[in-house]
């Protein structure tokens, strides 16, 4: 460089305001930036901060909620049996009244559990049916099962009655300390309920939605399907399900409700348990282990 121009060069850079001399927003193959470039520059990064502040982290984006109710029935034989079920039009409006109360309220039982009697005891293996109502509506209680419920929950007491009759039913008997029932499922006792979910504390709060028809034809391919099946009938509801078996093939007990209101109005005493086993001999099938 000659000498004039080198001084002509730190006579323009002296001349320059000091914040350009030291701001780190110009290109590095640029000497100078327009203080209107500079100014675009610094909006854009505002944005962008603005921007990105805004945005949610990846775990609170919005998930997704719905599920499809046919896909939690899992055992092949059942979905075989009720897949023409999943076509009409009261199971889809089921499935859409489900998708909506376990958006806004508590549901019992959780959604891998509702078919879970289903799930549990296949159409084969089915000796027994006891029928319940809805599912219990307390937290923790329902489990998918008709009475049961998981061990450290407390018995209800409607089991608390099933369990006496049985220990004066069956000699020897030693009352269990849970109220988890699934050993009798795995053994072939259907254990079903008309209407498989609940809203918290509001029993049937999701009767009339479309599960009576669905557990209804349960029972039908029950009865077709199969013989001597003994269905296990308790109190009035559960009773006005004669008419979709054949007794002609299968065998039906009837006695009053084990709760507490009413289990002293035929329950206790009725032997139903002794008598289903006997049945099952009868029928050259193995007993259950109540």
């Amino acid at each position: 460089m000659q000498l004039g121009s080198h001084y002509r060069y730190r006579s323009l850079v002296s001349s320059w305001p000091r914040s350009r001399l030291f701001s780190n927003s110009y290109p590095s193959n640029s000497i100078a930036m327009s203080e209107n470039d500079h100014c675009k520059t610094k909006k854009r990064s505002r944005q962008s901060l603005l921007s990105w502040s805004k945005q949610k982290p990846q775990d609170q984006q919005p998930k997704a909620t719905g599920f499809q109710l046919s896909a939690l029935l899992t055992d092949d034989e059942w979905k075989d049996s009720l897949q023409q079920e999943f076509q009409k039009d009261y199971f889809m409006s089921l499935q859409e009244f489900l998708v909506d109360e376990f958006l806004a309220q508590e549901i019992y039982p959780s959604k891998e559990h509702i078919f879970r009697a289903f799930n549990t005891t296949p159409l084969h293996q089915v000796k027994a049916v006891i029928i319940g109502q809805d599912p219990y509506h307390q937290p923790g209680q329902a489990m998918g099962l008709s009475f049961s419920v998981p061990q450290g929950i407390k018995v209800p007491s409607s089991l608390g009655n099933i369990y006496k009759e049985i220990k004066s039913d069956i000699p020897g008997y030693i009352v269990p300390k849970h109220g988890d029932l699934e050993g009798w499922a795995k053994q072939g006792v259907l254990l079903l309920n008309a209407v498989l979910t609940v809203r918290h504390d509001k029993a049937a709060s999701h009767s009339k939605q479309g599960w009576e028809e669905f557990t209804n034809e349960a029972i039908r391919q029950l009865s077709q399907k199969r013989t001597g099946i003994v269905f296990l009938l308790w109190g009035k509801y559960a009773q006005e399900k004669v008419k979709l078996i054949d007794c002609s093939k299968h065998h039906v007990l009837q006695a009053a409700h084990p709760s507490g209101l009413s289990a002293h109005r035929g329950f206790f005493g009725c032997k139903h348990f002794s008598k289903a086993n006997e049945i099952l001999l009868s029928e050259g099938k193995e007993i259950i282990r109540w």
